[in-house]
């Protein structure tokens, strides 16, 4: 039986798809853009910045399904720009305790959603 996780703490769907989805103990985050849910605009101003309202925005749907990122099984990144991945990599860091960090693969595409520089996903378990 699946459970649609849903919280205005993190951006409103822009298509036909759930922020998370709960099956069992088990959490898939659809990906996050870097949308502050208060305002609906894009945080661009730097790539730091854009990930870490990328990692609130996920933080926000963890908790709505009473998880946290110590929870967090995979992660899956999405970027536009391989040559970001340091700023990505730091940032993304300091939402996990390096040794339980997650298994995830980080890919670059040659476009996101509303021309963003990352995206990503999570799955977690209770």
């Amino acid at each position: 039986m699946k459970k649609i996780i849903q919280t205005s703490n993190a951006p409103a769907p822009i298509g036909p798809y759930s922020q998370a989805v709960l099956v069992g103990n088990t959490l898939y985050t659809s990906g996050q853009i870097a949308i502050n849910p208060r305002t609906n605009e894009l945080v661009l101003d730097s790539i730091s910045n854009e990930i870490q309202q990328v990692m609130e925005n996920l933080n926000a749907v963890l908790e709505a399904a009473e998880m946290t990122f110590e929870n967090v099984i995979k992660s899956s990144i999405f970027i536009s720009d391989m040559n970001n991945f340091g700023f990505i990599n730091e940032v993304y860091g300091s939402y996990f305790n390096e040794n339980t960090a997650p298994a995830r693969e980080t890919v670059e595409v040659s476009n996101l959603p509303k021309f963003v520089n990352v995206e990503i996903s999570v799955i977690a378990i209770k």
